[in-house]
């Protein structure tokens, strides 16, 4: 299974030059977390989410309308490709710690995003080996690598 099977294809975007509270709307009209910040030319510029706006906006005494993306925006985002294997894409995102992943395709295009709503959604029964499906266990684990905090794996190693 490749990422192109499961990603979501039509994805709300914003410019570096768009207001946190512009970008707050289209995360709100369009039901999601994240936004892919494309540059004038097109090409992927970064990610901004809705936690990096609510601490923006927490730690600044700033209006949301005089703040843009490009102040708070993650720069360099983690990509994969539409062809990679599902499997692949899962431990970009468990290695990252992030729940959102935009899918480019060989020209660097933004061409969707593929999330950890997305896996579970299509996640079933089995090893996820068989028909190189996404299985529950696939699921759980990038979950658990995404949530696990770099303290408390040192706090385990010190246990042991």
């Amino acid at each position: 299974m490749t990422v192109k099977d499961v990603m979501t294809k039509r994805v709300a975007t914003c410019r570096p030059e768009t207001n946190l509270a512009e970008a707050t709307a289209l995360m709100w009209e369009n039901d999601c977390g994240a936004l892919p910040v494309l540059a004038e030319t097109g090409e992927l510029a970064g990610v901004v989410t809705d936690r990096d706006i609510c601490v923006a906006l927490g730690t600044r005494n700033v209006r949301s309308s005089k703040l843009c993306v490009r102040d708070v925006v993650t720069n360099h985002p983690l990509v994969c490709k539409s062809s990679d294997d599902i499997h692949t894409a899962l431990q970009i995102m468990r290695d990252g710690k992030i729940r959102r992943l935009p899918v480019v395709g060989d020209s660097a295009a933004l061409e969707g995003i593929v999330s950890m709503d997305d896996a579970v959604l299509n996640a079933a029964h089995g090893d996820g080996e068989l028909d190189h499906g996404i299985s529950y266990v696939d699921v759980v684990t990038t979950l658990q690598g995404i949530y696990t905090h770099d303290h408390q794996l040192r706090d385990r190693s010190a246990a042991a």
